[in-house]
């Protein structure tokens, strides 16, 4: 499916219900499995990533495929380790067998787990043959993902280990905390101090109920649009609270200072709305919240205004490399950006292209991100071409229903 957005509201005045969380929805459900079942989980993301999860968790085959949910990926590999006497085969798509895992493999190897390569080493398929196993301390390559860090600690009540050093500059850390909160909730004390995780010993106590937030990533679209049809938008977002378990919050603060688009608090949600701003240059570290960076580049070009943005090394190996999908697409509309290992930088020179690009077609390189942030292009560039737009499935399945609800008219063309 390929979406034309012909025509762009001239404001939004609507109430997003946002999609739950999928990333506090995984940390859940994997918890939940851990700990016997014995928790309600209300508001379960409805997405590919946690369906994958889901489904996983229940199955009982011996082949395993998640499709293209990297967290399920990686989390499942810690969970099927540690599940005695079961022997699987954990599989993904095309690209998950490009994306690695040896860090994590080798850490929970060190820690007594048997889990073999099925195809070339560092990478899925993974042949994993479960059993208990106890580790009092253990290491992890830090620099790579979280995710590797999440899935060791979700199962260190299990193998009784108390301490993880994380080796190296730590990846993303506001999505290791979430881990650590989610664990907290189901009963177990930690501590994170420098490149220390200790972990009080004991069982998980799961809660009779526990309820998943809205989606903070998925909020920065609406965020953005707030930006670009000020100041006769009013857009509220359902479900979200400052204090979050999500490191993604941080972009009422990014907005805010940047952008100058303030989050107010109400019953049930929160509400934009414009505070005044100096107007300086951009220079943002995100290596703490790289799921925003995509929503962020893509705005900030089509102000056309000088900015610089790190921190982005793990957007290479996500779901495409997303700094060079990034790169590519943005010249498409005329934004000529340079991109490092690490960074993406623009001098703020104007696009060349006219506003309504009809004859453009932005690909998604299977990265619901891409899909998402470049729909945020079209109230600048309507007609733009949004190529296999389902892909959105994988986080946000109602981005184009709410986008339509909106004003927004959508159409579906063939390329």
């Amino acid at each position: 499916m390929n979406i034309c957005i012909e025509t762009r509201p001239l404001l939004i005045n609507n109430e997003i219900d946002l999609p739950a969380s999928k990333s506090i929805s995984n940390r859940a459900l994997m918890i939940n499995a851990l700990s016997g079942g014995r928790c309600k989980i209300c508001n379960v993301a409805k997405c590919d990533d946690t369906d994958a999860m889901g489904a996983a968790l229940s199955c009982d085959s011996e082949y395993v495929n998640v499709g293209a949910a990297g967290t399920a990926m990686r989390f499942l590999t810690a969970y099927f380790s540690i599940r005695e006497g079961f022997k699987v085969t954990l599989d993904g798509s095309e690209r998950m067998r490009q994306r690695p895992i040896k860090p994590l493999v080798d850490a929970l190897n060190a820690c007594g787990a048997d889990i073999r390569y099925a195809g070339q080493e560092g990478y899925p398929p993974l042949e994993i043959h479960g059993r208990w196993y106890k580790c009092e301390q253990t290491e992890i390559d830090a620099g790579m993902s979280s995710q590797f860090i999440s899935a060791v600690l979700m199962i260190a009540p299990l193998m009784e280990c108390r301490q993880i050093t994380l080796a190296g500059n730590v990846a993303s850390r506001p999505y290791i905390d979430m881990t650590l909160g989610v664990m907290g909730d189901f009963g177990i004390k930690s501590q994170f101090q420098g490149n220390i995780i200790s972990i009080e010993p004991g069982e998980y106590t799961p809660p009779s109920e526990f309820k998943v937030e809205s989606d903070w990533t998925a909020a920065s679209y609406w965020y953005a649009m707030q930006e670009l049809t000020f100041p006769m938008s009013h857009i509220r977002l359902k479900g979200l609270y400052r204090k979050s378990l999500q490191g993604d919050a941080c972009l009422c603060d990014i907005f805010e200072k940047y952008f100058g688009i303030k989050t107010i608090e109400y019953d049930g949600g929160v509400e934009l709305s414009y505070v005044p701003i100096c107007g300086e240059c951009m220079d943002l570290d995100m290596s703490g919240c790289p799921d925003l960076a995509q929503t962020i580049i893509v705005l900030s070009c089509l102000f056309e205004e000088p900015f610089n943005v790190t921190g982005l090394r793990t957007l290479r190996i996500k779901e495409t490399d997303r700094i060079e999908a990034l790169r590519s697409q943005l010249l498409k509309l005329g934004y000529t950006v340079r991109a490092g290992e690490d960074y993406i930088y623009y001098d703020g020179t104007p696009s060349p292209i006219p506003g309504r690009c009809y004859d453009v077609a932005i690909e998604t390189f299977d990265d619901h991100r891409m899909a998402m942030s470049f729909a945020v292009a079209a109230l600048k560039h309507p007609g733009l071409v949004i190529a296999d737009a389902g892909v959105v499935s994988k986080s946000y399945p109602d981005f184009w229903k709410h986008l339509a609800a909106c004003g927004f008219r959508l159409k579906e063309v063939e390329l």
